[in-house]
């Protein structure tokens, strides 16, 4: 499965969205009212367990959470 619909299936998860429809294009941080700064720590969380890396605080920056592809983008930056 490509990674950007892996990040989507997180996000569904996580965020309890059902299967509502998402991608690369879809905007999260702002226009997603389920995208709170407690769901922002569970879906690093997720992240980090799933792809077995870490995530330190001082990476966190609201630009990886614009939209699904930045978010994407983020996650494949942190494990190449």
């Amino acid at each position: 499965m490509p990674l950007i619909q892996q990040v989507c299936q997180i996000l569904r998860t996580t965020l309890g969205l059902g299967q509502q429809p998402l991608n690369e294009h879809t905007p999260l941080l702002g226009a997603m009212p389920e995208l709170d700064s407690m769901a922002v720590a569970s879906l690093i969380i997720a992240l980090e367990q799933h792809y077995g890396f870490e995530v330190r605080d001082d990476e966190i920056s609201a630009r990886h959470f614009a939209t699904v592809g930045s978010l994407a983008s983020f996650v494949a930056s942190k494990m190449g």
